[in-house]
């Protein structure tokens, strides 16, 4: 078996280099989006952490999964329907653009949403 990779560094070194790329991408936009959010390996894929888990995203054979939690698929719903997805994620298929204003809007509603949620704890 594989050992889990520690940080997300080496495990978008485990892809080929195209797919390597557009992981890469979709990082920077996070990374960018949410600038203060630290960066894990949860559920053995790229997460970002903001008060909470913010989003996470995985490099497939196919496509590349984005996670936002469903309340971040729910409010760009329209946007999101010419993807194919589930209840908690989206898949960018890896032979079209990333869509990165979209990724980029997602990534900060759920910062505005993880933010709330810690406010209302204190």
């Amino acid at each position: 078996m594989e050992k889990p990779k520690e940080n997300i560094d080496e495990y978008i070194a485990g892809f080929p280099e195209d797919v390597q790329q557009k992981l890469q991408l979709v990082r920077a936009t996070i990374k960018a989006a949410a600038p203060e959010a630290e960066e894990a390996i949860k559920y053995a894929i790229p997460t970002f952490i903001l008060d909470g888990n913010l989003v996470h995203f995985g490099g497939f054979k196919n496509h590349i999964g984005f996670y936002p939690a469903p309340q971040g698929l729910e409010e760009f719903k329209e946007e999101l329907s010419g993807y194919k997805g589930a209840k908690g994620s989206v898949q960018f298929p890896l032979d079209e653009p990333m869509p990165l204003e979209l990724i980029t809007k997602i990534v900060k509603f759920r910062v505005q949403k993880n933010m709330e949620k810690a406010k209302k704890k204190k």
